[in-house]
């Protein structure tokens, strides 16, 4: 489905709809049916508007909403990825793949309660849905929380999607790496926490800005995906609503372009590869630069975990747009000398990405922003 911008028409119709049950939890409390989450919910996450639910695929996407009462529900369609449910600041459940559900958390104090629910692991391969809040009986969903007005964007790998940051060990199946990504705890929501930033992790593992890891999926890469909403759907793109204007752009791509070596059979060489990755780069940034405005901070980062060419190329794009008069762009070198690298498959650990958080909040302390 291509996703829409909610005009003053649909939001008008989208008011009046109620949405049908989706309570497929065995034993789950009676409720009415909820208002469009629209409404209901404050997210800042890339959403495709259908008639009765938000669709989305990045992770990282959270709900907040505000109750009434001892209990609330939260209508999910989605067998694929796992969430985070967030009561009042503290993680009360875990839910792993719930399928299609109303899910429920009751015995809370009465009164006036937050909720959040928040999308932790990656589904690059399906559509996720979420059809809104409900108040268990006696209660009552308030309006959705106002947004933030400081906004941030991340663009990135499986380093900022937060892949396996909770893993105790690097050896790790595909159901451990599920199990234990969490965007909700990556660096880059960690930073937006600590400056009461909405923000959006537009992360896809393996992707990098011009080949994939190891030269796998050629013909496709990460700006293949970029304007989507919904990343299995091809062709779809993400209609940014006005009320979308980060002043502060992270982008984070080039550990899979250079961390491997180029394969027999490849179409580059190492050093046609940097070139195509330097134009690609160019390329971006004209697009981010055209969608968001010349007030928007842009930092690009690099860091070793690729090899010198990640870094240089990098470097040399930030130089030669910072030389043509761009001002509002900055080279972010992450240091690694601390990280344990604990994380599945030798990606950061929780530890890292709070090293990470520390470096990033640092950096944007020197930066020309307005908010």
């Amino acid at each position: 489905m291509r996703s829409v911008r909610v005009t003053a028409v649909v939001a008008a119709v989208l008011a009046a709809a109620l949405l049908p049950d989706a309570a497929g939890a065995a034993g789950a409390a009676p409720r009415s049916s909820p208002a469009h989450p629209f409404f209901s919910a404050h997210t800042a996450g890339r959403v495709s508007v259908a008639p009765d639910a938000l669709r989305y695929s990045w992770p990282g996407v959270y709900f907040e909403g505000r109750f009434l009462g001892t209990g609330v529900g939260m209508v999910l369609d989605d067998s694929a990825a796992d969430y985070d449910v967030q009561i009042d600041g503290r993680t009360v459940q875990t839910l792993v793949t719930p399928g299609r559900i109303t899910h429920w958390v009751h015995g809370l104090p009465a009164g006036a309660h937050r909720v959040r629910l928040v999308k932790r692991s990656e589904s690059p391969w399906a559509t996720s849905s979420f059809g809104g809040f409900v108040a268990a009986p006696g209660g009552r969903i308030l309006p959705a929380p106002a947004p933030r007005r400081r906004q941030i964007e991340f663009i990135g790998d499986s380093h900022t999607a937060g892949y396996g940051n909770e893993s105790t060990t690097r050896d790790c199946t595909g159901d451990e790496v599920n199990r234990t990504t969490n965007a909700d705890r990556s660096f880059g929501a960690a930073t937006a926490r600590r400056l009461h930033a909405d923000y959006q992790i537009n992360a896809y593992s393996g992707r990098g800005m011009v080949r994939n890891y190891n030269g796998s999926d050629p013909g496709v890469n990460y700006r293949t995906f970029y304007d989507r909403a919904l990343l299995s759907e091809a062709g779809d793109v993400w209609r940014r609503p006005p009320t979308w204007r980060p002043q502060l752009v992270v982008v984070g791509l080039g550990i899979n372009d250079f961390s491997t070596a180029v394969n027999p059979g490849e179409e580059w060489t190492p050093e046609s590869l940097a070139t195509a990755y330097r134009a690609a780069y160019h390329g971006f940034l004209d697009k981010l630069r055209a969608r968001y405005g010349s007030r928007t901070v842009i930092v690009v980062s690099a860091s070793d975990m690729g090899n010198a060419a990640f870094v240089d190329s990098v470097r040399q794009v930030v130089g030669e747009r910072t030389q043509a008069g761009d001002d509002r762009l900055r080279f972010w070198h992450q240091d690694t000398s601390g990280w344990d690298l604990l994380g599945c498959h030798w990606h950061p650990s929780l530890h890292d990405h709070e090293i990470l958080a520390d470096q990033l909040t640092d950096l944007i302390d020197t930066l020309p922003l307005r908010w």
